[in-house]
């Protein structure tokens, strides 16, 4: 590998050759920002600490966590003193990015001997993020109905428990779009399988709540159960389609139906085979699904167990002291996701032979691409909706994420805040977090200011696991509050849908820093916890239990924009500079750009979903001295025959 020479022509980047491959390292000043890296802990500005790209499923996200479960290698340094850069390092394998960790003012990045560096230079923060957007291709785009509500929980075990949350959400007026499956539907945890039990008639129920404005997204694993008479299990040993141990032996791990093997996605023939059998649910009337699982997740390996169960057969009758006790603890803890497993199986990437721990982090993008492919020839000119869990930087070609198995936590509600533009900057555009947390019991204030950010995210989820409170909106005392906050989402969906797709097909951020707007000003760059959403709006949540307002930083005169409901909003011109704004629990704050404009869509007593948004009338939201000009993308939100921008509609808005 060598470095580019743009790169060695401004000295900014080392290459140093290391026993585990090659180290990227460069010099950093102090007033210097590091953005990027997409789904990780911590800040916006990643500098000091070190990120780790090894794809893990690990549900507590605590700040000393290195790796959560996507792999997004792109960073970009932006400088005051020389030019700012992008990096883009492509390894499947594991990369370590040092950001000021080791040293508060070095960067080194540690990467395998076969990686592609791609250095990127531009004439400002965007343009770099444009360059690389356009190098990895556009970013996959949602049905819009996929832009509206949508409640999960692990738990919704039969029809009666999705009518029941249907028909409440309906009694108090809130508007829904789709209802999650878990784990529940299948029979007995296997993957293309309901259980007829609990849906006796599974195509006639997901016409049942199409008629009512509701789609049904289920989740579908990575891990497929090793039973006798299972087609999918007997198809994949048949076809050699399941990853192989070193004897060439199909791999046994275990996930939630005990022992599984894995589909061997980075082989096309088994992609295929596995993507194919999406089908199955397609053709029962479902348009949409959840990839989970797929980093790939293992309980343990059947290798690992039987080394486990024989170490704590020795200690049998011992006297267990401290250092045996621990042990003891360890070797059980390690039983999940154990490095050790993950080089023990082994891929045939069509021909080539390769341990699954060298390509590890693109497991999931094979399996979300396997389901991508397959919907291209199963229903080639309509829109699906797909999100996964685990994902690689170009997995945002064929869907996007979640960010994964977060808690009902405040810190969780400033970390999707930070985690959105880091995110956009990688491609993934359909993105969001489980609002309210999926962790832990949420509360009513967090679940209300979660929703408030979750107002902005193209992916607005409330999902809970099992065993903890019920976080449906309706389950709380306030519940017109939520009623309202979920309205304000549907009134805004003209100004969200119209943004997504024009970054989506122009390659731009859809979520941006500060800073990506306002180079010259150098406070914005500090800012943590605000982030500009499309062409027009600043958000500033309010993220801190209790709190009653926030300081917010306007690097330039906005509009200041208060709603409590579609009916009741005020608008109030703020000059530039620092405030302390009062933010009521029930009240959504937002700002918007001088000389910028926003749609609000009319919304009637009919409208229930996005389905009865078609031939909505709009009303105008606009800052500035005179006319403004506003560009409103629309489409039909289930084809891909996406509006050329040339046809896009010019909006002159005069307040």
């Amino acid at each position: 590998m060598e470095i580019p020479e743009s790169a060695q022509k401004l000295e900014v980047m080392h290459l140093t050759k290391v026993d585990a491959g090659v180290q990227l390292s460069c010099q950093m000043d102090d007033e210097d920002v590091v953005y990027g890296l997409g789904e990780q802990m911590r800040g916006m500005n990643k500098r000091g600490f070190t990120y780790v790209s090894d794809a893990l499923d690990d549900a507590v996200h605590t700040e000393d966590r290195h790796s959560l479960y996507g792999s997004h290698n792109f960073l970009i340094l932006s400088r005051k003193t020389q030019p700012s850069f992008g990096v883009f390092v492509d390894d499947p394998g594991r990369v370590a990015f040092d950001v000021g960790e080791t040293k508060l003012n070095q960067m080194v990045i540690t990467a395998g001997p076969d990686c592609t560096v791609y250095f990127i230079e531009g004439e400002s923060l965007k343009d770099i993020a444009k360059q690389f957007r356009r190098l990895i291709g556009r970013s996959y785009i949602a049905p819009k109905w996929a832009f509206g509500y949508q409640q999960s929980r692990w738990g919704y075990v039969n029809e009666s428990d999705v009518r029941e949350v249907v028909r409440r959400h309906q009694e108090q007026g809130i508007l829904l779009d789709a209802v999650y499956l878990d784990i529940d539907y299948m029979d007995n945890y296997k993957d293309f399988t309901v259980d007829a039990d609990k849906f006796p008639d599974f195509p006639g129920f997901v016409n049942e709540m199409k008629d009512q404005g509701v789609h049904l997204v289920p989740i579908i694993d990575a891990g497929v159960k090793i039973e006798e008479g299972y087609p999918i299990y007997e198809e994949g040993v048949a076809g050699g389609y399941f990853c192989k141990d070193e004897d060439g032996e199909d791999f046994v791990g275990a996930v939630w139906p005990g022992k599984v093997h894995f589909p061997d996605v980075l082989n096309s023939k088994a992609r295929q085979w596995f993507g194919g059998k999406y089908r199955w649910l397609m053709e029962q009337g479902i348009d949409g699904f959840w990839n989970d699982m797929n980093e790939p997740a293992i309980f343990y390996s059947e290798k690992n167990m039987q080394k486990v169960m024989d170490e704590l057969l020795a200690l049998k009758g011992k006297n267990i002291d401290l250092h045996g006790f621990f042990h003891m603890r360890d070797i059980l803890l390690g039983l999940s996701n154990n490095p050790e497993d993950y080089k023990s199986f082994y891929h045939d990437m069509d021909g080539v032979k390769i341990r699954h721990d060298k390509v590890h982090n693109i497991y999931g993008y094979n399996m979300t691409k396997a389901a991508a492919e397959a919907f291209d020839e199963i229903a080639p000119d309509k829109r699906t909706l797909l999100f996964s869990r685990s994902s690689y930087i170009g997995m945002h070609r064929y869907g996007g994420i979640w960010t994964g198995d977060n808690s009902s936590w405040w810190s969780h509600l400033l970390l999707s805040v930070q985690q959105m533009p880091a995110l956009n900057m990688c491609g993934i555009l359909y993105v969001g977090s489980d609002i309210g947390g999926f962790g832990s019991d949420t509360t009513e204030d967090l679940l209300l200011r979660w929703l408030q950010f979750g107002v902005f995210t193209p992916l607005m989820r409330n999902h809970a696991t099992l065993g903890t409170r019920q976080q449906e909106v309706y389950q709380f005392e306030n519940v017109e509050d939520f009623r309202n906050m979920i309205r304000i989402r549907y009134g805004l969906l003209p100004y969200i849908y119209s943004e997504y797709m024009k970054a989506a097909l122009d390659d731009e951020l859809y979520f941006r820093p500060l800073s990506f707007d306002y180079p010259e000003d150098d406070h914005a760059a500090k800012v943590e916890d605000q982030v500009m959403v499309g062409e027009s709006i600043m958000a500033a949540p309010v993220y801190t239990q209790n709190a009653t307002g926030r300081y917010v930083y306007l690097p330039e005169d906005m509009l200041l924009v208060r709603m409590k409901s579609m009916e009741n909003k005020t608008c109030e011109p703020m000059e530039k500079g620092h405030h302390y704004v009062d933010v009521a629990l029930n009240e959504l704050v937002f700002f918007v750009k001088k000389d910028h404009a926003l749609p609000l869509a009319v919304l009637d007593e009919k409208i229930k979903s996005t389905a009865n948004m078609e031939d909505v009338s709009y009303e105008w939201i606009c800052h500035g001295d005179g006319p403004v000009e506003y560009v409103l993308y629309d489409d039909d939100g289930i084809s891909k025959k996406y509006v050329p921008q040339k046809d896009w509609k010019k909006v002159i808005v005069d307040k």
